[in-house]
């Protein structure tokens, strides 16, 4: 059993993906003091809701937590109650909040996944401090987080941060959406793998791109590097709306590391409205890596209990 004072503001965190639910015990410095990992139950909502209960009840037991949150790959409501949509999950008009609540006799925070890593990253990571930023997070589509005056915005319907299905590309690709030529057809780990493929490259996965890359294979070099001009061109037009102090980049595909982000950045100052005559915000790599959404989680959590 854990000797950490209840009073130290420990929070249980949950990150739930389409393939992998990461969990974790975290203090009021965003550090991960215990972690579990767990397959995604797919197709069956009950069992993804036991799988998500039997996580925060196993960290529970071992630390002294005074609330849990979640993180989820969807559209949650602005009250943080119901997940509405989940791509990837089972999860339709989902009332999670109360339901996890009741089975675990404690405070629960329901926010969306990129919000979750993108409150991380401006309390303990890359943006740390910075009171206006955007978190792209770029996995196999792209979400986002959009923090304002220090707090994270939501949007009238708690949607706000879709960022990925801003259209770059009148009538373009065909994306799950429904619309076409969204963001994420063009610049996430789902068009990374396509171009290599169409580069001529056997790649099961983007990070199959990434260690070809790193390994010297030109042709993957190449494909990261249009990846990179894509993220770069809808972070300009980000920057044009916001005005954000920093960017800061996660997501499975910022493993790429300056392979991706170079021809962002260099496709960033390219379509930046106003080149030469604007301060440039900076735009960093993830500094919480693949921990950020179950932090943001636990802080998110924290945070609604009061404490600072």
């Amino acid at each position: 059993m854990s000797t950490v004072s209840p009073r130290a503001g420990l929070a249980v965190g949950i990150d739930i993906g389409g393939t992998k639910i990461a969990a974790g015990v975290v203090d009021s410095e965003g550090h991960v003091l215990t972690r579990r990992d767990a397959s995604t139950p797919v197709g069956d909502r009950q069992s993804l809701v036991d799988a998500i209960i039997a996580l925060a009840r196993d960290l529970a037991t071992e630390h002294p937590v005074e609330a849990v949150g979640v993180g989820v790959a969807g559209l949650v409501d602005r009250e943080g109650e119901t997940v509405r949509f989940a791509a990837h999950l089972p999860f339709r008009d989902e009332p999670l909040r109360g339901v996890v609540a009741m089975a675990l006799g404690l405070p629960v925070v329901i926010d969306n996944d990129a919000n979750a890593g993108g409150w991380a990253e401006t309390r303990f990571g890359a943006a740390r401090g910075a009171q206006d930023a955007v978190f792209v997070a770029i996995g196999t589509g792209i979400g986002g987080a959009i923090i304002i005056d220090g707090g994270l915005r939501r949007g009238w319907q708690g949607a706000s941060g879709e960022i990925g299905h801003l259209i770059v590309e009148r009538d373009g690709r065909p994306c799950p959406c429904g619309s076409r030529g969204c963001w994420e057809q063009y610049g996430s780990g789902r068009a990374l793998v396509r171009a290599a493929e169409e580069a001529g490259l056997d790649v099961p996965h983007g990070a199959a791109v990434t260690e070809a890359a790193t390994a010297g294979d030109e042709r993957a070099r190449q494909v990261l590097g249009d990846i990179g001009g894509w993220v770069g061109v809808g972070i300009a037009g980000l920057v044009a709306v916001l005005d954000p102090e920093v960017v800061v980049i996660g997501g499975g595909v910022s493993a790429a590391g300056d392979l991706l982000l170079e021809p962002t950045r260099d496709s960033f100052r390219t379509y930046l409205t106003a080149q030469g005559r604007r301060p440039e915000p900076p735009i960093l790599l993830t500094s919480l890596g693949p921990d950020a959404g179950l932090i943001g989680a636990a802080d998110l959590a924290r945070v609604s209990l009061g404490e600072a």
